[in-house]
């Protein structure tokens, strides 16, 4: 099998058709593109959340931290708790847990989350370290926004740039070779993108001027997540590609290893939907997140605007990031 995130298509036959039904509570579900699992507690909701880091070396620690606390976000809300489990091979060293920690504390001490227990384990299951979190959050249901929440005519809103993450892990593990390529400068830069991999602060913002869906950009990239929301929603989507910004560096990066910025992971990017989509950019550009409006909801064929040319938006396959293999090294 390819690495990665499996299909779609496999998500469904192997996973989701596996699983049953038993408790009313559940309030959401797993699907293709949504983030989070959301149980009902009365008045409120707790929403759930749980990813791995497989795909960075350098940072590991904060990344595991962002990626869960992003799905979070997308559903509005603003997490309280995180649980860590950490697996690392034998040739490990204590310095490689306590940095891997250290950087978790940091990461959460930064969204103000607690850790509140885990799981730390040395095992030959893996060779290189896998760190796996569970962010935890609630919210008044009345509030709690979805991924399958899009409407036709919503406008798709962009938080940051594309490639985001992906530019900052390939930066860190893949310094030496970039050194021909990138100016010691864009080096350091491309490495301080790990600073914006949060979009805790634009969910909770998009959520108190109401929007109707929210999706966190991770694997796949930019074009991944707007097929995915389009897939929750069971509508059309046209993505406006030439509207998608990307950062010179990242494009840079991208030239050197043939990949493509559109398609790179990309946690610190948020796809939100909304009829308002000037009024969103504006309110998210006047507390300093960068925003654009990059495509619309439609009832018609999930599709790419190209240089005035219709493109089909195919469904995620693996992310650009594993061409490189550097994860592999």
């Amino acid at each position: 099998m390819k690495e990665g995130k499996i299909s779609s298509e496999q998500l469904k036959s192997l996973i989701f058709s596996k699983i049953k039904s038993f408790n009313k509570d559940i309030l959401v579900k797993p699907s293709i593109g949504e983030d989070c699992a959301v149980i009902d507690y009365g008045d409120y909701a707790c929403v759930l959340s749980t990813d791995p880091i497989t795909g960075a070396q350098k940072g590991a620690g904060t990344l595991a931290v962002h990626i869960s606390c992003n799905d979070i976000a997308s559903n509005g809300v603003k997490p309280i708790a995180l649980m860590i489990t950490i697996m690392v091979p034998p040739n490990s060293t204590e310095e490689d847990i306590e940095r891997i920690m250290q950087e978790a504390c940091e990461a959460a001490a930064e969204l103000e989350v607690d850790i509140i227990g885990g799981h730390t384990e040395v095992t030959s299951a893996v060779n290189r370290p896998i760190i796996s979190t569970t962010a935890i959050g609630k919210i008044l249901k009345e509030k709690l926004i979805t991924s399958a929440g899009a409407k036709l005519g919503d406008y798709v809103v962009l938080t940051k740039w594309a490639g985001l993450e992906g530019t900052a892990i390939i930066a860190a593990d893949k310094e030496d070779e970039l050194k021909s390529w990138l100016s010691a400068d864009e080096i350091s830069e491309a490495k301080t993108f790990m600073k914006n991999i949060s979009v805790v602060k634009e969910g909770v913002l998009s959520a108190e001027f109401g929007v109707n869906s929210m999706h966190d950009v991770t694997e796949g990239g930019v074009l991944g997540a707007m097929w995915e929301i389009a897939e929750s929603a069971n509508s059309g989507i046209e993505v406006y590609i030439e509207d998608i910004s990307v950062h010179p560096i990242t494009l840079k990066i991208c030239q050197k290893y043939n990949i493509s910025p559109y398609k790179l992971i990309s946690s610190g990017c948020m796809v939100i939907t909304t009829p308002r989509g000037k009024e969103l950019v504006k309110h998210l550009t006047n507390n300093k997140i960068k925003a654009s409006i990059i495509g619309k909801i439609t009832d018609g064929e999930r599709c790419i605007i190209q240089n005035n040319h219709r493109l089909v938006l195919a469904p995620p396959d693996v992310d650009d990031l594993f061409k490189i293999s550097y994860a592999l090294t």
